[in-house]
């Protein structure tokens, strides 16, 4: 594996790493990153159609800002519904994971209903197995190690009897498979439930309603487009929005920012590199 470098900021560089093969774990993908720099790197996290899980196991924790509050931690968790969070370090090391939330449940222990919008440290899910993981991480010679003690620690987790309805599954998939476009009441019709009952599962149990994961598998497209230099007109009629005002009330919405600003983010640019498999979106 050769590190894949890019500018996070004048001060840091990024290299990216990413693993020989598939993990053993369907739905879960990752990615080691190195940022260096002699001077605090921030970094503005961006919402993504995943489960975030971050453990960093170079000797600097975390300083995140996130809407409940700062946070000092060396791992993190963000669930689907997290809005735009600000991560501060002098230098970061560590392996950031993308857990689809069919599985993030099973893995993490937790509802991701529970989870809502919050940005947590993995601590307080993994207790004492946290700061293990970061030690076996720390003294790891290279990638494919680190990867492959993640990879053991996620299989061990799993909880048995914690999994999503097939319907809640079905109609995740088929979201993604829309591109976001799909619409609740005919989800909810197909699955054989009310349109109530498929709302309120589907929140408790993936963190969001079907709505809102529908704009967030959305907008992950279309901001990937912007990142790749795409014109906003064109995103919009691409990727399903009425109009490009309709476009730059979303990306507002999920980054606090305008298109053109949020198109030069580093947390997206960095998405081609880190989640090939993944095209930089869901």
């Amino acid at each position: 594996m050769r590190p894949v470098r890019g500018k996070a900021s004048p001060t840091a560089a990024w290299e990216i790493e990413r693993p020989a093969r598939a993990t053993a774990l369907p739905g879960v993908d990752m990615a080691g990153f190195r940022i260096r720099g002699d001077s605090s790197v921030q970094l503005r996290a961006i919402p993504h159609p995943a489960v975030t899980v971050a453990v960093e196991f170079g000797d600097r924790p975390l300083d995140i800002d996130g809407a409940a509050g700062p946070i000092r931690s060396d791992s993190l968790v963000a669930g689907l519904s997290f809005s735009v969070f600000q991560i501060h370090a002098e230098a970061i090391e560590c392996v950031q994971i993308r857990l689809s939330p069919l599985v993030a449940y099973p893995v993490l222990g937790l509802p991701l209903g529970e989870l809502g919008a919050s940005v947590i440290a993995l601590d307080d899910l993994w207790g004492r197995d946290t700061p293990r993981l970061r030690e076996r991480l720390h003294h790891a010679r290279t990638w494919p190690e680190r990867f492959a003690l993640v990879d053991t620690e996620l299989l061990t987790r799993l909880h048995a009897g914690r999994v999503t309805d097939p319907e809640v599954a079905w109609a995740w998939h088929q979201i993604v498979a829309s591109h976001g476009r799909a619409r609740v009441s005919d989800l909810a019709a197909r699955a054989g439930w009310s349109r109530q009952r498929m709302w309120s599962r589907f929140g408790s149990q993936l963190g969001l309603t079907p709505k809102r994961a529908g704009m967030l598998v959305r907008f992950d497209q279309a901001v990937h487009r912007l990142v790749q230099g795409h014109a906003p007109a064109q995103v919009a009629a691409e990727c399903g929005y009425a109009d490009q005002s309709h476009l730059h009330h979303d990306v507002r919405a999920f980054t606090g920012a305008p298109p053109t600003a949020a198109a030069s983010e580093p947390w997206l640019a960095a998405d081609a590199a880190a989640w090939p498999a993944q095209g930089g979106s869901a």
